[in-house]
């Protein structure tokens, strides 16, 4: 097991590699992440109003965020292919733009948080391809890892 004070994805030689977890034991994976993306006023009331024409910006958002979750280990060099048994991503409207957040599930070896976290990043790159037209002042920021856990597996006995 690696300790916390070294890199787990570089080997004592210094090469990149993909962390073995074949030996861990699975556990209830959960992750939450957040992040925001700042709209020009105008912008958020096109959204308010869902008179962006590339269509519902919220709802193709999440729905990317799902995609993105799923799309993980394709997108992040090293990372492992995780069968997620459950993403949520919400995206909430306020004043100044966009607050995003995603949960992400899964039983296994090895964490989810990259999942939740390019949830989040994928949510908002949608928010700001579907905007860019009528907004050049956008800015995303904030993504960061709100939470982590694990907990056994419940075995029937």
């Amino acid at each position: 097991m690696a300790s916390k004070d070294h890199l787990t994805h570089v080997d004592d030689t210094g090469t990149a590699r993909m962390v073995d977890v074949s030996t861990k034991q699975p556990v209830v994976r959960t992750a939450t992440a957040a992040g925001f993306i700042q709209l020009a006023p105008q912008t958020v009331q096109l959204i308010a109003e869902n008179s962006v024409a590339k269509g519902d910006v919220l709802t193709v958002a999440k729905i990317a965020g799902v995609s993105g979750a799923k799309r993980t280990s394709e997108l992040i060099p090293l990372t492992h292919l995780i069968e997620i048994e459950h993403v949520d991503v919400d995206l909430a409207l306020e004043a100044r733009g966009v607050r995003i957040s995603a949960t992400a599930r899964c039983t296994g070896k090895t964490g989810i948080e990259m999942e939740a976290l390019t949830a989040v990043s994928v949510a908002a790159l949608t928010v700001y391809d579907m905007c860019k037209a009528v907004d050049s002042s956008m800015q995303i920021g904030e993504i960061h890892l709100v939470e982590k856990t694990k907990t056994p597996v419940q075995r029937d006995t």
